[in-house]
């Protein structure tokens, strides 16, 4: 009997999800209230995987997601997810027959890319994919952070206070869309997502009965910010020797990050801290009277894209200086190949196909890596990445991509 890709019905549900969580390691047994949830909150059409002599052993999801890019447009994006292969059916090409399906109905539906979070990095450049925006973690040793331990709370005017998980799910949404507006490389956040993150929603997975939240208010009130975070409960000889672990720490004003940031560096019993996923380039480390109490533990690429309409990716973002490129953009998929003249400045940008000759020539995945302004390209070149057709066109590259600050997702998906 061969192999059949097919969409997931309701009645798969159960033995799709089973097959999910082999795949990612986690125990079989799937609770009546995950498949609940995943019957509740999945696209039939955009949801498949391989089913083999009555047994599911391959598993493939998408959903619409909207992408910050630089300067604050939101694009439309195919979100990638719940991606598995049976070990019993690896190397049989059951993975690219399903990203083609998804990616084309993607073109397709209008999407101007492709988003996931790649598990491994050997996988998905072959499909067109490019990290394009990291994220490092931090251990914080709390007794080396040199904070003033009288320390009482902001001293600007604001306050920090605990909230429940029925005022996060009323807060944390609004906070968000003012924190993405702001953040290249954010994505939205449905209204479940917040229902599963404070328990409304259990999850076998999500520790969400073990997490504590607080927000930042300003001096006017407003909410600038909001943190959740877990914590050991560790002793020894009758000392405390505790982890806090940041799951989420958003903000929308300077003032909430260093609130929030010396409010967890000051809660009794803590001694260590594990910032969680940051940003590439955050000012943590700045936020303590000892830089060097911040460690970095792990620096990854984080979320990839996969461009799919390049004239609608690169009008979308903005630019700091006026100039011109020919991008001559390789892909193997038919699907945002081409070459194409971008013509941008501070008071926005086109880009249409074009017959003249070519300043950079690049693959679509190394076109992934430079658009939100994470990656340079003058690296990419160095790297054989992007070959420079005319003098001077990797500096005039480097001038319109790279953005002086770095993109970041902060949330998985």
């Amino acid at each position: 009997m061969s192999i059949e890709l097919r969409k997931v019905g309701d009645a798969d549900i159960p033995d799709w999800v089973r097959s999910l969580n082999v795949g990612f390691l986690r125990p079989p047994e799937v609770s009546k209230e995950e498949i609940e949830f995943r019957r509740g909150n999945y696209f039939p059409d955009r949801t498949q995987g391989a089913y083999d002599d009555g047994r599911w052993v391959a598993t493939f999801r998408s959903f619409p997601q909207e992408l910050t890019v630089v300067g604050g447009a939101r694009v439309p994006a195919d979100a990638v997810t719940s991606v598995t292969v049976s070990p019993t059916h690896r190397r049989r090409g059951l993975l690219s027959r399903m990203m083609a399906d998804d990616l084309r109905a993607a073109k397709e539906r209008g999407d101007a890319l492709a988003t996931l979070i790649a598990a491994e990095y050997p996988i998905y450049g072959r499909y067109g994919f490019g990290p394009a925006a990291w994220t490092t973690e931090w251990h914080i040793d709390v007794a080396r952070a040199a904070l003033d331990p009288r320390h009482a709370g902001p001293d600007d005017g604001g306050r920090v206070d605990f909230a429940d998980a029925t005022e996060v799910q009323e807060l944390g949404p609004a906070l968000h869309e003012r924190f993405r507006a702001g953040q290249p490389g954010a994505i939205d956040l449905p209204d479940v997502w917040w229902q599963v993150q404070t328990g409304a929603v259990p999850l076998p997975h999500v520790p969400a009965n073990q997490r504590f939240h607080a927000v930042y208010r300003s001096a006017s009130g407003a909410i600038e910010g909001l943190v959740t975070y877990r914590t050991t409960d560790v002793w020894e000889h009758m000392l405390p020797q505790n982890t806090l672990t940041v799951d989420r720490l958003a903000v929308t004003t300077p003032a909430a990050e260093r609130a929030l940031w010396r409010f967890v560096c000051s809660i009794d019993w803590v001694l260590h801290i594990r910032t969680g996923l940051r940003a590439p380039d955050d000012l943590l480390p700045h936020h303590l009277g000892d830089p060097r109490a911040a460690r970095i533990v792990q620096h990854s690429d984080y979320l990839w894209i996969r461009p799919l309409d390049i004239p609608r990716l690169l009008e979308a973002r903005t630019y700091p200086a006026a100039g011109s490129l020919v991008l001559e953009v390789r892909d193997e998929a038919e699907l945002a190949g081409g070459r194409y003249l971008l013509e941008a400045g501070p008071d926005g940008a086109t880009c249409t196909r074009t017959d003249r000759s070519a300043d950079l020539t690049l693959d679509v995945g190394a076109f992934a890596s430079l658009y939100l302004g994470d990656e340079s390209a003058v690296r990419l070149a160095a790297l054989g990445r992007v070959d420079e057709k005319r003098p001077g066109a990797l500096a005039t590259a480097g001038l319109l991509l790279h953005t002086a600050r770095r993109p970041w997702c902060p949330d998985s998906f």
